[in-house]
């Protein structure tokens, strides 16, 4: 069993700090909350709150908890976007939280609203409250909303969070929108190609082994396939899914991480979307986090946990330990020989002017355009590339099939002369 830092208040309001025993995170979370307390901060005595090198055990629980307890991207940015604007009007930060929980439609997230105001009612800070629902608030967000409240610039914090996470949900959109298409595809082709080897490969397996015919090798295979799909649907479908089940455990595993996120980068086109993507949303991470004051050594662990690609999140750990050790912010970003050109000079310059926050920003926008130039280009050329994909495998299916009667006519045509 893992041991877990916690700093509460119990029923009484009194301010407790000590370690607790559990299996996982969650179970130590359920343990905190079942004896009445109200949990400040959970951390595992290894590494930072929710994260670090967990186990797989401890990374696939906290999966389902995250899952569990969030909430969508779109709801985040609204609820931030709100909550700006109503703190900025003049609302307290009780009474904002109050209004949105009675228009929200979610019971999910209507809850964790309605937690979040009775925690400020109890005397709570606002990052004290987000911090006790890991699920819906991530470690930037409550890193950002603590720097406004030490500066006394919340209302601006959570505008320019605001602006940060549509940006964020923007660049999701446009990326899922482009991917979205060929996944339908290739989905579509894998639900054809499977009803061929179920349901017509067979019909003619029938017929050719009526006439006693020596087939080719290639339908042979194609017969033989057929035949195991058709006799083992339910051993074929476990087998899938254990597939699956099997790549996300070695997704969840760091160096499965790394493996496959290092192969998505380098895939053409969409290696290149997805990358410049990441440079978008992490040169926008940084800006927001500089504006806000936050300390330099916190913004590259904040930014390392939120790139979400293994590849870039090892470039930047090793960029802050250089940067620990005393080396500049561009040159320690230089080393990785990750982050591209026109990126690693914009933080060098920024550096010498004192104005990185906004030369970062301009950082994100120039990737955020390359994002969508990919974009226009993939929705272009991806709709005739995948049915020439399509019309190439299903043919090819189609041609195996054929192959005995073409083979068959050939011999007829050879007989007659």
């Amino acid at each position: 069993m893992a041991a877990f830092q916690y700093i509460i208040k119990d029923a009484k309001g009194v301010r407790v700090e000590g370690t607790i025993k559990a299996t996982n995170m969650d179970e130590a979370v359920d343990k905190l909350t079942k004896e009445g307390s109200i949990i400040i901060s959970v951390k595992s005595m290894a590494e930072g709150a929710f994260e670090g090198e967990l186990s797989l055990l401890d990374k696939l629980m906290l999966t389902i908890y995250k899952i569990r307890t969030g909430v969508g991207l779109k709801a985040l940015v609204f609820f931030t976007r709100q909550m700006a604007t109503m703190f900025s009007a003049g609302l307290t930060i009780e009474k904002s939280l109050t209004n949105l929980a009675k228009g929200e439609k979610s019971k999910k997230f209507r809850k964790v609203l309605n937690k979040l105001s009775n925690d400020i009612k109890k005397g709570f800070s606002l990052s004290e409250s987000m911090e006790q629902h890991p699920g819906v608030f991530n470690s930037l967000y409550i890193s950002l909303v603590k720097a406004g409240e030490v500066s006394g610039t919340l209302h601006t914090v959570l505008d320019e969070l605001a602006v940060y996470l549509e940006k964020i949900e923007d660049t999701r959109r446009k990326v899922w929108s482009a991917l979205s298409y060929p996944i339908f595809i290739l989905c579509f082709l894998a639900i054809v190609v499977w009803g061929l080897f179920y349901f017509i490969i067979p019909m003619f397996a029938a017929v050719y082994e009526s006439f006693h015919a020596d087939l080719p090798a290639p339908t042979l295979a194609a017969i033989a396939l057929s035949k195991l799909i058709r006799e083992h649907v339910f051993l074929t479908f476990l087998g899938v899914l254990a597939f699956f089940m099997a790549f996300f455990l070695f997704y969840l595993s760091d160096k499965g991480k790394y493996i496959v996120d290092s192969i998505i980068l380098k895939v053409p086109v969409i290696g290149n979307l997805l990358e410049n993507s990441i440079m978008s949303k992490f040169a926008r991470t940084f800006s927001i986090l500089m504006y806000a004051g936050v300390p330099i050594m916190d913004t590259l662990e904040l930014v390392e946990n939120v790139v979400q690609n293994a590849v870039v999140e090892s470039a930047v750990h090793k960029a802050r330990m250089s940067v620990k050790e005393g080396y500049g912010v561009a040159g320690a970003f230089k080393k990785t020989k990750v982050f591209p050109p026109t990126l690693l000079q914009l933080i060098a310059t920024g550096e010498e002017t004192g104005d990185m926050d906004s030369l970062l920003r301009k950082a994100a926008e120039f990737h955020q355009k390359l994002v969508d130039s990919v974009i226009d280009r993939l929705t272009s050329l991806i709709e005739p590339l995948l049915i020439i994909l399509m019309a190439g495998m299903v043919g090819y299916i189609i041609i195996i099939i054929y192959l005995p009667i073409f083979r068959l006519g050939l011999a007829i045509s050879s007989g007659l002369k």
